[in-house]
């Protein structure tokens, strides 16, 4: 480490509880994404919330479960989700903290318009070079707008961060102040998939032919998916979260990213979310690369590769083909993410497809999750223009170029056998067929 880089280093050097003190009342302190989160720096907002008043901490896709979510911090800090986790979606459904609606693209945006403004940045990095710079480690995400935006930037120095190529380096002249904290990172293990899942699965992977570009999401069916496109070939990745099941699929040669037509021979994604798995196998990789949301999520970066598939999972569909995948009727659940912007991306792409799976059931089949209607209050998340392929456990359905009846009748023809005969009573109801 050059010499002045470390005096400066020292000079900024600082606690917790020193770093966080003096933050006035009403500031807007905005959170690294997911894994990038600083444990430390929150522990101390908490330890110091008495001395806050009405302090809005944001956060996205929060991987911690912490006594900073608490309903009794209302009063000191008042937490804003724009992508809920498990961790803190009961917080929002109580009413003790807030939701933002917003596409994950469009984070960056928000952030360089000073719609919200960025009081102070805090955020998790990996230790600095020689050079005075930081790396980013597990999310770049809208980390770059954020830290030029923001009046003042903490950096939490935790030296088991992976060491991430791509566009992912910070210089110690935009850091305000660092702390150290050398913790484990969070642990974010998907759910195994079930029977289901994995028939779904199986069905998705039916429509990725060889040589695609594959962008899949965190969660059972993506996992389930994974196993089936382990027999494909030349598979590339452009994502925007790079998980634990992309590393069974580059190691057993599935995925080379050899035919990609844009970043060919690399993994594009904004951030790194699963277990230790992801992340060793992304330190010092240059053959994975971390870039900004605005530009992995970009429609026309999406776009760019060819024979793009993006797959993601949802809650709820109706028969005009509008997509619920952020919440139960009115009662909120995560966010949009980048949903929409994967979907209008694959769509634009030479050969691409957007694929939306779910579960024909709920509740132990008692509820058909293709319902004629929305519930009351639902958040469409892809709207019926955008809506391309449908998978269930009983086929797939493609919606994009067809009639209203026509895809009230497809849709029906892939629900669970239960519930056709009164989807169709329904559809003949409302005219649809």
């Amino acid at each position: 480490m050059a010499a002045i880089w470390h005096h400066q280093y020292q000079q900024k050097l600082t606690s917790a509880a020193d770093a966080v003190q003096d933050i006035p009342d009403g500031a807007v302190v905005f959170c690294g994404f997911c894994a990038a989160e600083p444990p430390a720096l929150l522990d101390a907002l908490q330890a110091n919330r008495n001395n806050y008043k009405n302090i809005n901490v944001i956060q996205m896709l929060s991987p911690w479960r912490s006594s900073f979510v608490e309903a009794e911090n209302r009063e000191f800090l008042r937490l804003n989700n724009w992508f809920s986790s498990a961790h803190t979606r009961t917080a929002v459904t109580e009413g003790w903290a807030d939701y933002t609606p917003t596409h994950f693209h469009d984070s960056s945006h928000i952030i360089r318009q000073e719609i919200v403004p960025v009081d102070v940045f805090i955020t998790a990095v990996g230790p600095m070079d020689e050079q005075g710079y930081f790396n980013l480690g597990v999310s770049v995400a809208y980390t770059f707008e954020a830290i030029k935006k923001g009046r003042r930037v903490i950096f939490e120095v935790n030296q088991n961060m992976p060491r991430t190529s791509g566009n992912s380096f910070v210089h110690i002249n935009h850091v305000d102040q660092i702390v150290e904290n050398h913790v484990p990172l969070p642990q974010m293990k998907s759910a195994f998939p079930n029977d289901i899942q994995r028939i779904i699965g199986q069905r998705v992977a039916e429509l990725i032919e060889d040589g695609s570009t594959v962008q899949l999401g965190f969660g059972g069916i993506p996992m389930a998916m994974a196993d089936f496109l382990k027999e494909k070939h030349d598979l590339g990745i452009h994502t925007e979260l790079v998980v634990d099941a992309m590393v069974d699929l580059i190691e057993c040669g599935a995925v080379n990213n050899h035919k990609r037509s844009l970043h060919t021979g690399k993994i594009t994604g904004t951030a790194l979310v699963g277990t230790d798995k992801i992340y060793r196998y992304s330190h010092q990789n240059p053959l994975v690369e971390l870039h900004p949301v605005d530009y992995t999520n970009d429609v026309a970066t999406i776009a760019a590769n060819h024979k793009m598939i993006a797959v993601n999972a949802t809650l709820e569909i109706d028969l005009f083909g509008q997509c619920v995948s952020e919440s139960f009727g009115y009662m909120h659940y995560s966010g949009s993410g980048g949903q929409l912007d994967f979907v209008r991306g694959a769509v634009k792409s030479p050969g691409g497809k957007a694929i939306l799976a779910l579960p024909s059931t709920a509740k132990n089949d008692s509820l058909s999750r293709i319902v004629p209607c929305l519930a009351h209050g639902a958040a469409v998340t892809v709207p019926r223009n955008d809506t391309d392929y449908i998978v269930t456990e009983y086929g797939a359905v493609r919606l994009r170029g067809k009639s209203q009846r026509e895809r009230a009748l497809a849709l029906i023809s892939v629900a669970h056998p239960n519930f056709r005969d009164e989807l169709r009573f329904a559809a003949q109801k409302m005219t649809l067929i």
